[in-house]
């Protein structure tokens, strides 16, 4: 998955539960700055980061072996 589909799961989801970047940034305990670099698509988010974004905004995150190509 890229960023940009991870990006827009995370917005969509903020939107349905009607959190703010401040707000998701205290719960998660995420620096404000990690999430408006993450959102803008000029910055990385580390998987711990992830993880705990993901976890207050009740999302999973998983890893799964890729199908082969043909």
């Amino acid at each position: 998955m890229t960023n940009d589909k991870i990006i827009k799961i995370i917005k969509e989801r903020k939107d349905i539960l009607r959190i703010n970047q401040e707000y998701l940034a205290e719960l998660s305990e995420v620096s404000i700055a990690t999430l408006k670099r993450f959102e803008s698509g000029k910055g990385n988010i580390t998987l711990n980061n992830l993880q705990k974004v993901a976890d207050v905004l009740g999302l999973e995150v998983k890893l799964e072996l890729k199908k082969p190509d043909k």
